[in-house]
């Protein structure tokens, strides 16, 4: 009920709140100063009863009686609002001795003025009050009951002299016991607003750290996710397109009687399915590589393979490979991208442009690294793309635009079309450095 002595559980303040306990470096600054009241409390109570014990020379009377009571009482009312407090503080759903905190803290006031009514022995009992009446009462009322109950000890102590003669320690005593009384409890009440705020930071930024990190992974899942469907489109996706054409292919070759072009189709069927199933086992074991090799080397092989293709289908589809420029050193990441879209676009060449010519060319300009695939087939309007062709022109511009590229595709009805792709010059981190070296003498 009134400063709380446990480590976790909640201060009953003026307005009624119950505090949760501060972080673990003010608490126990906290804690002692708490434990400390309880135990003066206890401590001064007992002196009293004592003191006035011995006063009685071993001659009880009906008065002396009362005023044991009494203790007991104040120590059982005491002792019962802390303990609530601390239960309550340990489990929410027992009582709630914080709407009584006010009855309860005027209870032991009576009950410490019945007793000085009696003795002055029981004067020191007011010190822990103050603190008490501090914490628990709105500021400007607490210093008043403060004020109240230095006056009531100064007459008290006053009435109980022998001659009741006002001593200038009578005054000056319970004086600088209430302003010391008021400096502390106001200076505890400080400390624990800035540690109630400390403690409101830290749960801040752990939530917010929380919240943080489930955002990192689910940005990672969803990462991992556009990066595998990228790659799936890619590879797996453009070489079962591949196996789906070739395999029509040859069922027409088997339906002619052609078993040599049959032949050559499956075995286009086995080099491309065993190439998918390399490419998958390359992104999968180790995304973003290229073996070790150099990008024109790549790229021509790629031409050679999807000419190859075309005619195993019985496509008049030439394909070429050219290259503009002094092939400079191309990172990994940058590479694999500029692979996966010649591999698309080369793949929407043979599926849909009904092409005779096909033109894929690298070139390593001075500040930018080019990329254009060129065909000479039926063409569309870029408006209305061809179905199927949406999806991976979407992924290869979000390929892109990561690495800071940028892909336009430009095509009308019976004008072929054009997929050109332009990276600038930020792989030239990984030029040779004697290149470097030429270029900054």
């Amino acid at each position: 009920m009134g400063l709380d002595g446990g480590t976790t559980g909640p201060l009953t303040a003026a307005d009624g709140r119950a505090f949760r306990a501060p972080a673990q470096g003010t608490q126990l600054i906290l804690r002692v100063l708490r434990v400390s009241l309880h135990l003066g409390f206890a401590a001064l109570l007992l002196l009293g009863v004592v003191r006035y014990a011995l006063s009685l020379g071993g001659t009880p009377t009906p008065a002396a009686a009362l005023v044991f009571a009494l203790a007991v009482l104040l120590a059982a009312v005491y002792l019962g609002g802390t303990a609530a407090e601390k239960r309550h503080a340990l489990d929410a759903s027992r009582f709630d001795p914080v709407p009584y905190a006010r009855v309860w803290l005027g209870a032991v006031v009576l009950l410490w003025a019945a007793l000085l009514f009696f003795s002055a022995d029981f004067a020191w009992l007011a010190f822990p009050l103050f603190f008490l009446q501090l914490h628990l009462l709105p500021r400007g009322w607490g210093l008043l009951a403060v004020v109240a109950t230095t006056a009531a000890l100064v007459v008290a102590l006053i009435l109980h002299t022998p001659d009741g003669t006002v001593n200038a320690a009578l005054v000056i005593g319970p004086g600088f016991g209430a302003v010391f009384a008021v400096i502390t409890g106001l200076s505890y009440q400080a400390l624990y607003r800035e540690a109630e705020e400390q403690r409101r930071v830290a749960e801040v930024l752990r939530a917010t750290r929380s919240e943080l990190a489930a955002s990192q992974r689910e940005a990672g899942v969803l990462s991992e996710r556009a990066r595998l469907a990228r790659e799936i489109h890619d590879t797996l996706a453009q070489g079962l397109s591949s196996i789906v054409l070739m395999s029509r292919a040859t069922e027409r070759s088997l339906d002619s009687g052609d078993l040599t072009s049959a032949r050559e189709r499956l075995r286009v069927v086995e080099d491309t399915a065993s190439a998918a199933l390399e490419q998958a086992r390359d992104f999968v074991r180790s995304p973003g590589t290229s073996a070790g090799t150099e990008l024109p080397d790549m790229l021509r092989s790629l031409c050679a393979d999807t000419q190859r293709q075309a005619q195993a289908a019985g496509e008049p589809l030439e394909v070429r490979f050219e290259l503009s420029g002094d092939p400079r050193e191309v990172p990994a990441e940058l590479s694999q991208a500029l692979l996966r879209a010649s591999q698309a676009s080369l793949a929407n060449v043979l599926r849909h442009a009904h092409a005779t010519r096909a033109v894929l060319t690298l070139g390593f300009l001075e500040d930018e690294l080019t990329l254009d695939v060129y065909d000479d087939g039926v063409g569309f309007d870029p408006e209305t793309p061809v179905p199927g062709a949406g999806l991976g022109l979407g992924l290869l511009r979000s390929r892109l635009l990561a690495l800071g590229g940028g892909v336009v595709l430009e095509s009308a009805p019976g004008e072929g079309a054009v997929v050109a792709i332009r990276v600038p010059e930020r792989y030239a981190v990984a030029r040779p450095a004697a290149v470097r070296e030429e270029e900054t003498s």
